[in-house]
């Protein structure tokens, strides 16, 4: 979407703008690429605000870690930070502003925040009559839909609405859903319009050419967050701490005889503090794993299985993660991927009935 200039320029002349932006927001060129606030500076576009999520306007920030406001080094440009205190901005901070970009890369599971942040601002923007711009980019976990259906009891930061872990849609037409189904505050509807990406299916393989967050690092570790993530919600460290973030799982607290790879995580870019630091922790090596078009439970149920103390292995953010209390009670009483999965069917049904409006691109 951002590379169309010529489709969005006539929308932003002459109005002042704010822009929801990382290190993912650019504009490639034959010879590398440009950031998309420099480039619209250069066109005498008028941005006033920059908007960081989480990781922060450079993604450089721990996850989970507090992003301050501040300044752009490189354009003078404010930034408003969307992961601090607020995490929905206020109407003294946009009302002077008539068009809201929104252009960070998705990598399409339910917990990636920036879908949450997308929806605050949306909200936010929708109070004030403000138009929201979305520059769609290819998901690259957008060839499968699965997962648990979030139970809205359970919304929070990592999950606002009744969709499954992996929702197989880009972020453009995730903002069409928001809209199409009422999940603003009181049902209210921005003004929003999407720049679509040319060429694209659902069954595309796209791999990010700048990695979307600290540990995220490359297209495998893509391809297994919306597995491994669920480990956030255990005592099972997912290699933050090491240079294969996402790629392995590994526990001082598992069974070392099931487990035959092994990482002492320390701190790093992305990993302050990480998990088990400075531990030798028993796990699996998942580098070699064939490409998933389906999340995989069984790693998180044998390392239930197989852990030393069950009754420590699951945390309050498993919840959170998961969407709902029921799969990790489905782990505790022994279920199968199988079976569990099975629980799934009828909700995953639904959904993929429901987003059929919302779809820019064929799957």
């Amino acid at each position: 979407g951002a590379q169309q200039t010529e489709n969005y320029l006539p929308i932003l002349k002459n109005k002042n703008i704010g822009i929801v932006a990382n290190q993912t927001s650019v504009i490639f060129k034959e010879d590398g690429y440009t950031h998309l606030v420099d480039s619209l500076l250069s066109l005498n576009i008028a941005i006033k605000k920059v908007f960081a999520p989480e990781h922060g306007f450079r993604g450089t920030a721990d996850a989970g870690e507090y992003v301050k406001d501040g300044v752009d080094e490189g354009s003078g440009v404010p930034i408003i930070s969307l992961y601090g205190k607020n995490k929905k901005p206020d109407a003294k901070t946009l009302n002077d502003l008539d068009v809201i970009i929104f252009d960070v890369q998705d990598v399409g599971a339910r917990f990636y925040t920036f879908l949450s942040t997308l929806h605050f601002m949306m909200e936010a923007s929708a109070d004030l009559g403000i138009t929201i711009l979305v520059l769609d980019r290819p998901n690259p976990n957008g060839h499968y839909v699965d997962g648990p259906v979030l139970d809205i009891t359970y919304s929070s930061f990592v999950g606002m609405h009744p969709v499954p872990i992996v929702h197989g849609m880009t972020v453009g037409e995730y903002a069409k859903m928001i809209n199409g189904e009422g999940w603003l505050n009181e049902g209210i509807k921005c003004d929003l319009k999407v720049i679509s990406v040319k060429n694209y299916t659902h069954q595309s393989v796209y791999e990010l050419p700048i990695k979307p967050s600290p540990n995220l690092p490359n297209a495998k570790a893509i391809n297994l967050y919306p597995s491994l993530c669920l480990f956030e919600g255990t005592n099972v460290s997912m290699g933050r701490g090491t240079e294969l973030q996402f790629q392995v799982f590994g526990s001082p607290f598992l069974d070392h005889s099931d487990y035959n790879f092994e990482f002492s995580p320390t701190p790093n870019v992305g990993a302050k503090y990480p998990v088990h630091e400075n531990k030798i922790c028993k796990g699996l090596n998942l580098q070699n794993h064939n490409y998933l078009d389906s999340m995989n439970l069984k790693w998180l149920i044998d390392a239930y299985q197989n852990s030393e103390n069950k009754l420590d292995f699951f945390n309050p953010f498993f919840t959170k993660l998961a969407g709902q209390k029921l799969l990790q009670e489905q782990i505790e009483t022994g279920l199968t991927a199988d079976e569990i999965r099975e629980s799934w069917k009828v909700d995953l049904e639904h959904y993929k009935t429901l987003r059929v409006p919302y779809l820019l691109y064929p799957l």
